[in-house]
């Protein structure tokens, strides 16, 4: 029978922990050809605070866990008994697959956040900062835009009574 990927829905920041016991049982009950692999997904943001930059790991779905099996009684009666496992994401009772595209994009996703952790800007529109650096140091604006992908927040700032906006990278600001 071929395997598929499901969702199970688990307490929230109780992921890794589920994905643990999940392991230890199919283990014990020998059951690694109906239970391929148990998946908490997960990015690798790369974000400034206190003026450090951190790189951390964080869960894209808090609150759920990817399960790659097959779609058998035995199985999902392995994974329904765990411990901190509230059930599978589907309809009448029973567990519906994932759609192939999402597995293959959710997968290549975390392929790549492995390679260059993503940019965690911690700036919303609309709110006021202060620029630490470059020839705006010390003048405060308003951020009106942010690219996350570049690093690039966008500020309009007031020079001689008119609204400006400045490109800054996102080190360059700090909230007030």
């Amino acid at each position: 029978m071929a395997k598929q990927w499901f969702v199970i829905r688990v307490q929230s920041g109780k992921e890794e922990k589920v994905r643990r016991s999940l392991d230890k049982r199919i283990a014990a009950a020998g059951a690694e050809s109906l239970i391929v692999r148990v998946l908490v997904p997960t990015e690798t943001v790369s974000e400034i605070k206190g003026g450090k930059k951190r790189v951390s790991r964080r869960k894209i779905f808090p609150g759920y866990v990817m399960v790659e099996m097959e779609d058998s009684d035995e199985a999902v009666y392995l994974i329904r008994d765990t411990p901190g496992v509230g059930d599978f994401v589907g309809a009448h009772m029973r567990p519906t697959p994932m759609e192939p595209h999402e597995v293959q994009r959710l997968l290549g996703d975390m392929e790549r956040q492995a390679e260059a952790p993503r940019l965690k800007i911690n700036f919303q529109k609309r709110e006021t900062v202060r620029i630490k650096e470059g020839p705006f140091a010390g003048i405060e604006g308003v951020v009106d835009d942010v690219d996350e992908e570049k690093g690039i927040v966008r500020v309009v700032v007031t020079i001689f009574s008119r609204p400006t906006p400045v490109e800054l990278e996102y080190w360059q600001v700090e909230p007030i």
